[in-house]
């Protein structure tokens, strides 16, 4: 479907705790502007209206779909409504990026990609850890041989104490404590969608997984994490292995603006080694980027390296996607096979045996 010259019109669906981020690459964007902002709480959305200069108020996700003025719709609801409210705005003529884990299942997930052909429409899975500039710049220096052929990825993902940071309400977390909202647990299946994600993004297509999956309760019975736990998988067509390793560890002080988590990612290759040292929090004051190759080290600095940077180019990207006709960076078939990784890793801790992805289709 065509896209006249005028701005962009998107409306931000759930305006929770990440649409502050979300909403940063729609500032003096010249291609898109947020138009609307919907939300089971009117009060909530009132003020996110005022403090994004939206000029449209919705409570009512099905009239919000009726304004033929908009042109996207960002969805950042609970996972259990991915789905449904995917499909719906498809078959409303709107363009959809939905917030990660795309869907509960792999069948829902077909559902939305089948909904987007249908309607011609554009559609994605807000994925934004591959548009964090130092994931970007790793994978060009890999794809560049910086570090010969990659043979091995490690993956830390580390949460700790909230001391820090944005302040978690009740109804931030409680559903993610529920499978049936959330799909799994709040690091590997919510969370651990990056980590998939960055896996697939600077290693290509996983072939099998093996996981074991523990868990820890913060408060019995009420919030939990699905740590310690381990993850390893094997690449496609390849001697190439991954490895991530999940702790809580609940007096670790994390210096963090966002959640009280961050991730260290290890690519070895043939001929050196790299290092993305943060993400999420500022857990290491080094340098975002390290190289080691040929008996010395290299570090990029400089590089665009807070969390919020990759939201920016996110959101950018998908605006310069529907105004162009272009693919998404991470278009719903791509969302589907990190859908698959993560089932796949979630399968096996259960039945305690490796699975093969293409199984699971």
């Amino acid at each position: 479907m065509g896209v006249n010259m005028a701005k962009l019109k998107v409306c931000i669906v759930g305006c929770g705790r990440i649409s502050t981020l979300q909403s940063l690459g729609y500032r003096d964007n010249p291609d898109a502007e947020i138009y609307a902002v919907c939300d089971l709480n009117g009060e909530k959305a009132a003020a996110r209206a005022k403090e994004w200069g939206a000029k449209k108020i919705y409570t009512d996700y099905g009239d919000m779909l009726k304004n033929p003025e908009i042109d996207i719709v960002e969805l950042l609801v609970p996972h259990n409504l991915h789905c449904r409210m995917a499909v719906e705005a498809c078959e409303a003529g709107k363009h959809v990026s939905v917030q990660k884990p795309m869907a509960l299942s792999l069948q829902e997930a077909d559902k939305m990609i089948e909904a987007s052909e249908k309607a011609g429409v554009k559609f994605r899975v807000y994925e934004n850890f591959v548009f964090y500039p130092p994931y970007v710049k790793a994978k060009e220096l890999i794809e560049a041989g910086e570090i010969g052929e990659p043979i091995s990825i490690r993956i830390k993902l580390n949460a700790g104490r909230q001391d820090l940071g944005w302040e978690v309400s009740e109804d931030t977390w409680s559903w993610r404590m529920k499978e049936e909202t959330c799909g799994g647990g709040p690091l590997i299946f919510d969370d651990g969608y990056h980590k998939f994600s960055i896996a697939r993004y600077l290693m290509g297509d996983v072939e099998k997984v093996y996981s074991w999956i523990d868990r820890t309760d913060v408060i019995p019975g009420v919030f939990y994490e699905d740590a310690p736990a381990v993850i390893m998988w094997k690449y496609k067509d390849a001697k190439k292995y991954g490895v991530m390793d999940i702790t809580f560890s609940k007096d670790l002080y994390i210096n963090t603006d966002y959640y009280v988590c961050d991730e260290r990612v290890e690519v070895t290759g043939t001929r050196g080694v790299l290092w993305v040292t943060r993400c999420t929090a500022k857990m290491l004051q080094i340098p975002t980027l390290i190289v080691y190759r040929d008996g010395r080290t290299v570090s990029y600095e400089g590089l665009r390296d807070n969390w919020a940077d990759s939201f920016i180019d996110a959101t950018k990207d998908f605006a310069d996607v529907v105004k162009n006709n272009k693919e998404p960076k991470l278009s719903g078939k791509d969302g589907r096979e990190v859908l698959r990784f993560a089932l796949a890793a979630l399968e096996s801790a259960r039945e305690n045996r490796e699975i093969y992805l293409e199984n699971l289709d």
